[in-house]
């Protein structure tokens, strides 16, 4: 009750400065909440809306799994190897610190103008930072944990499997829960750059035409999307904390 109380407070406090900074500056430059709101539902009855925002899905969604399954495995792998864990890591700090919009160039040149870029450069913002959480969490990991299935004579597969990932749980869930939100924003990057198609690319070509309103109404579906999904997954880390 507390929690959504909160909540309820910080969105009044957002939607009050939202709407006081709509006052100052030219109404043209920054639509109200009321208008954004009423964009948004227009939107909702646009059918070339959908069919953007059924390209963004489907890119996000391939990029959340093999980004959470490759963070995952890969943060394991490194894990349970504490030299390959203090040497990787340094490296892929300094690899998630490069501005990923250089790198685009390069996934074009390997994956082409189609779905697959974005796919790529989803994974490319959501893959680093669960590697990292996942790996930090086992160099972190109480050492009687694999004493104990060194005791049992598992195998480290059935180590990680068993052992390893269900201890470490409430961290990969953190992780999870940033990487999914920044997959989405590489996804979208990818769209602005090099595509036709996709919310990104929607957002892009209203900015052109000084369409507001209906880049605010799409940066706002985008922002409660991200909310909820980071909400699941913060259920998800309480209840497996209790």
């Amino acid at each position: 009750m507390r929690n959504a109380l909160g909540t309820a407070v910080v969105f009044v406090v957002l939607l009050l400065a939202w709407e006081a900074l709509h006052l100052v500056v030219a109404n043209s430059s920054l639509p109200s909440p009321g208008t954004t709101l009423v964009q948004l539902v227009a939107l909702f009855g646009d059918p070339d809306f959908w069919k953007h925002a059924s390209q963004t899905s489907q890119a996000f969604a391939v990029a959340v799994v093999l980004s959470t399954a490759g963070g995952i495995a890969l943060g394991v792998l490194l894990g349970m190897n504490r030299v390959a864990g203090t040497v990787a890591e340094p490296i892929l700090v300094n690899l998630y610190s490069l501005p990923k919009v250089t790198l685009y160039p390069v996934v074009l040149l390997i994956f082409g103008l189609g779905i697959s870029a974005r796919i790529a450069f989803g994974i490319m913002h959501g893959l680093i930072p669960l590697t990292l959480f996942t790996m930090n969490a086992i160099l972190q990991m109480k050492p009687v944990y694999r004493r104990s299935a060194a005791v049992m004579g598992l195998t480290p597969w059935q180590t990680s499997l068993t052992v390893v990932l269900p201890a470490i749980l409430p961290e990969v869930i953190t992780g999870a829960r940033l990487g999914v939100s920044l997959c989405l924003l590489g996804v979208l990057i990818g769209e602005m750059f090099a595509s036709r198609n996709g919310l990104g690319y929607m957002v892009m070509h209203a900015m052109e035409r000084g369409d507001m309103p209906t880049v605010l109404a799409v940066a706002l579906l985008l922002a409660i999307v991200a909310l909820l999904l980071n909400a699941v997954l913060l259920m998800l880390d309480r209840a497996w904390r209790h």
